[in-house]
């Protein structure tokens, strides 16, 4: 498939670069008339999940998972959350593990790789209510975890589920991860990071002999925080180890299903394998966007409540 041409041409002129169009409505940007109803639900590991459903009574439902220390009140969650809903599509939005207020039981936090937990979300709403045709949606970290999961399920994709789309997306986690030693991204090393420790700070007062809190004091940099505590937790060797076996396009290839990455060109926070061309230009239902601007997770239009993200996603996953 040919990759598409972008029609997002810039933001409003006040944000004048990358950091701008990333940070302005990471801050700033609020969406009003979302009202979730909040259900704790069980994973098979014994630990749960928080979710947020935005339900107007649709016969369709989009499922949205969020970005790095994310949650559903996010700007991007709950712009998806208003505009589908406005045109008659029920939402439900999944907090990651800690990502809720709330800390989990288990050890294991979450990553860019946690499909696992996406699955039991599928499922729980699978078995909730029937729903003729179900999309899903995935904004950075989440992306990754959205196409890891349909790339696992392949042709075995439940069969209501229909279409896929994500944005700001690291296809490549070691690209991504590579980004954040850059100096000009310091802001988003420091943020992503400090949020991070402070979870693993409450995981040892859950498990003292799990985490050396000493050495997380220590802790400069997400290659040390992923290799000592990230990878230590789930499993894997260290954080080059994660990062290879996690990273969403060892699953690209089986997708099974229309799928749309939109992922702008100057975003700070993907590096250049996270543009997946090749495989779009060979497989008929990948369809990547790259529009030049955009930032990461930002796509503002001007004098617009929703952003061009938004737009596009209903565009393109409720086609008839």
């Amino acid at each position: 498939m040919p990759i598409i041409t972008s029609a997002y041409s810039k933001p409003p002129r006040y944000l004048f670069n990358a950091h701008l169009e990333t940070i302005v409505p990471s801050l700033l940007r609020k969406i009003d008339g979302v009202s979730y109803y909040r259900e704790k639900i069980d994973t098979p590991d014994g630990d749960f999940l928080n979710v947020d459903w935005a339900r107007i009574g649709g016969t369709k439902l989009l499922i949205v998972s969020h970005g790095l220390e994310g949650d559903s009140k996010r700007h991007y969650a709950m712009g998806l959350a208003k505009i589908f809903n406005q045109n008659g599509i029920d939402v439900l939005v999944w907090n990651n593990r800690t990502c809720c207020g709330e800390i989990n039981l288990r050890p294991i936090l979450y990553h860019h790789g946690a499909s696992y937990d996406l699955e039991t979300v599928v499922q729980h709403a699978l078995n909730q209510a029937t729903y003729e045709e179900i999309f899903l949606a995935g904004i950075s970290m989440g992306g990754a975890q959205t196409l890891k999961y349909l790339g696992e399920k392949g042709s075995d994709l439940p069969a209501q589920i229909s279409r896929a789309a994500v944005y700001s997306t690291p296809c490549n986690l070691a690209s991504s991860a590579a980004t954040l030693k850059l100096r000009s991204n310091l802001f988003y090393k420091n943020r992503f990071l400090g949020k991070l420790k402070k979870k693993m700070e409450a995981k040892a007062l859950q498990f003292p002999d799990l985490v050396d809190l000493d050495l997380l004091r220590r802790v400069q940099d997400f290659d040390a925080f992923d290799t000592h505590f990230t990878a230590k937790l789930h499993g894997f060797k260290d954080a080059a180890d994660f990062y290879e076996s996690v990273s969403a396009d060892n699953w690209l290839e089986h997708i099974a299903i229309p799928t749309l990455i939109i992922n702008a060109v100057n975003d700070p926070l993907l590096g250049a394998a996270c543009f997946p061309t090749r495989l779009a230009e060979s497989k008929s239902n990948l369809f990547l966007e790259m529009p030049k601007r955009g930032g990461h997770t930002g796509f503002l239009l001007k004098d617009q409540e929703f952003t061009f993200g938004e737009y596009r996603f209903l565009e393109f996953l409720n086609r008839v």
